[in-house]
Formats: structure tokens, sequence, C-alpha cells
């Protein structure tokens, strides 16, 4: 057993665990590591944010560092260390190699959040009209880049099994550099508020991700007025974080589409709705607000990519369309059909028990990570693409990284 074990967290934005699901992601990740044992640190590059999670209170350290800047050097050099975790592949881009570098034995560890290259496959799909196929991922710069990070990490953090397998398959990576961690839940709310103590729709998404803006949209252009037909009287409330002026300009009072903005809550607000509609087109990963339905009881209506990789086999806490005729009566349906929606209810207290309860995860976790600390050695030896991508990440990036560290210098 390792003493003094030490967590060392690079993060991409500092966490809002009340902004988006990623924030949400960032403090369960924390949670675990802290029953683990480990003293940890939390930095970024990012500027302090409105919304940040108050670091101190839950007794990790904050300390800000700078892109591009041999500061960060000296600072690990003293930290020293026992795990890294890398916050989405981009800030392993930039800290991986000093990382390496300067503390090798520490484990590397990638939180993918989701496949960005999925994710932005699927959008630029959508937006050019053709139907996805997988090949598109290969032709993403991106994906060059998450898988190299992927490569040159110890083990990469997956929320979704089928961007487990899509990784396997496409890109040949081997199964001992991935684990499965999906967001997880401590409990779920089996005495929420009963079917008739319930109304009105709701959306709820951070508004800086694309794939809920677009949903958002979707949902004024055409869906709504396909359930308002059936449902005159129907309410739908859209909450969200960082909601630009496009997002309030559709707000529409005679239609009932009102745009409310941040929600002090989650909770509140999905507790409160009968029926949670999460139309999205594109995107990757497992979705928070999905998870959070399940969780406060709130059946919901989605689509297959809504949906994917959170249910396996087990029946979904609604109902699972793509077109939006039948997606808007699988919505009136779920709103006024008092049976199916605690069937659907139900369904989703049951994909919690079997798949999202923390304690489901945390000692394989642990498990892991031990063996990780013992058998570091020879677990790099078996990875000699992640060794060699990170043998030339040191020999190029780190000589940019030092050139734009030089050149700022000047200026």
């Amino acid at each position: 057993m390792i003493s003094n074990k030490r967590l060392l967290i690079i993060g991409f934005v500092w966490p809002e665990p009340n902004s988006s699901a990623a924030g949400g992601r960032m403090m369960q990740l924390i949670a675990l590591f802290k029953k683990q044992g480990y003293t940890i640190t939390f930095s970024s590059p990012a500027q302090d944010s409105e919304f940040m999670v108050d670091l101190a209170y839950y007794d990790v350290d904050k300390v800000s560092i700078a892109l591009n800047d041999s500061s960060f050097d000296s600072y690990i050099k003293e930290l020293q260390p026992t795990v890294v975790l890398f916050d989405r592949f981009m800030m392993e881009e930039q800290f991986g190699w000093r990382v390496a570098e300067h503390c090798p034995e520490a484990i590397r560890i990638l939180d993918t959040e989701d496949l960005h290259c999925l994710r932005l496959a699927r959008q630029h799909a959508f937006k050019a009209n053709h139907t996805f196929e997988l090949s598109d991922i290969v032709e993403e710069d991106v994906a060059k880049r998450e898988i190299a990070s992927i490569l040159r990490c110890d083990v990469s953090l997956m929320v979704s099994e089928f961007e487990m397998q899509l990784l396997k398959s496409v890109f040949t990576i081997d199964s001992s550099l991935l684990f499965y961690l999906p967001l997880v839940v401590d409990s779920f709310d089996l005495n929420s508020l009963l079917f008739d103590q319930r109304e009105n729709f709701v959306f709820i998404g951070n508004f800086l991700h694309e794939p809920n803006w677009n949903a958002v949209q979707y949902l004024k252009e055409s869906i709504w007025p396909l359930i308002k037909k059936q449902l005159p009287k129907a309410v739908l409330e859209i909450y969200g974080a960082y909601p630009s002026q496009k997002v309030f300009q559709l707000h529409n009072e005679k239609d009932d589409f009102l745009i409310k903005g941040r929600a002090e809550s989650a909770k509140e607000v999905i507790s409160k709705a009968r029926v949670v509609l999460a139309p999205l087109r594109f995107g990757a990963g497992i979705k928070g607000k999905l998870l959070e339905a399940m969780q406060y009881g709130t059946p919901s209506v989605t689509t297959f990519i809504g949906a994917e990789s959170m249910h396996a086999d087990l029946d979904w806490n609604g109902s699972i369309e793509d077109d939006p005729q039948e997606f808007a009566n699988a919505s009136v349906r779920l709103y006024q059909d008092e049976i199916f929606w605690k069937q659907s209810q139900q369904n989703g207290f049951s994909i919690i028990k079997q798949r999202y309860l923390k304690e489901l995860f945390e000692d394989e976790f642990e498990t892991r990570l031990s063996l990780l600390l013992l058998n570091l050695e020879p677990h790099r030896h078996n990875n000699f693409m992640g060794q060699m991508l990170l043998h030339h990440t040191l020999q190029s990036t780190k000589y940019m990284s030092r050139w734009i560290e030089e050149k700022n210098r000047k200026i």
C-alpha cells in the first residue's frame, strides 16, 4: 500500500457541477479519489468563473497554471504526484509531455468525458445532411489528436460502452488502456412527486454545448408545435447555463415555449416536471440530463443518440424516437397516460440500480489503480505505440512550447 498518495488534476475549466454534467463528473472523480485516501490538487489554466465550485470546501487545493510556461515544470517536480488526471485530451496535449518528463513514475489518466471526435463527426454529418458512418470519424483531425492522447496515457476513463467498443474496433485500442467509469449516482428518489403532483415538460442543458442548442432549436421548430396541437395547454420550460441572446430570442409565452435560463437546482426543476424532453440529433458520451431524470423519478423522451449506451437491454425511462411526429406522440402519451408514466419511472430506477450506482464501480476502480501502481513499467512496455507517440511528442511539442514561451517572454 502506497502512503501519501497525491493526485494532480489538470482541468480544462474549473468544475461547475451546477452548470454541466462534465462539472458533476469531475466532482464524482474527486470523491472517488478522496475515498481512496488521495490528497488532491486541482489545477487549471482557465480563468476563474462565477459559478465554479469552492474546491477548498471539499479539501482540494486550487492552483492556477499557465500554458506554455516552464513554471509548471518546477511546480510538478516539487509536488511529485502519484497520479495525474487530465481533464479531456486537450490538457494532455498541453501538459502531458511535461508530466512525463518531470514525473515519469506518475500514472497518467485521461478522463475523456466523451469522444470528441465522435461528437464532431456526427455534428459535421448532420450539418452536411448525410447519414453518419463510423468511417467519418477517421476523417476528423481531432480523431488523430484524441487517439494519440489516449495511447500516450496509462489508462483512459470512458463513460460509454459504445465508445469503448468503437475505440477497440476502429482504432484497435487495447482494452488494458481503457476503463469503463460512467457518471454515477449515490441514490435515487423513490419518494419523488406523484404523476398528478407534476406539471409541464422540461429541457435542461448547458448552452455552450452545441448538441443542446441544436436540440432546443429542433424543439422550437419541429417538435413543440406537434405537441401543442395535441395538448394546447402544455408548457415547455427550457433551462440551461450560459444562454446567449439567440437562446432568449426563442422565448415565446404565447406558444408556452419558455426560456428560463440557468437553473438554481437541476433536481428541483426536473423533479417537479412531468416529462423531460431531450431530442438530441448528434453528440457522444452519456447524457447527464437523462440520468438525472431517472434519478429524480421523471420519465423522458429522447432520441437513439440521446439514449446511446445508457440502458443496455433494459426498458427505457419513457420512449426513444427519432422521427419528430413519433417523438411528439410519445411525449403526449407519456404526459397523459399515468400507467405508462409510472412504469417508465420504475424503468429509470431499474436502470440506475443495475448500471449507475457508485458502489458498482468504486472497488473495481481502486483495484485498477492499485494494479497500475504496482505494474506500471510492464504496462507501459506493452504499449509500444503509446511510448513511441510520447517520444515524438517530447521531441516536437516540447520544443514548440519552449518556442512559444520564449516568444511570449520577448513581447
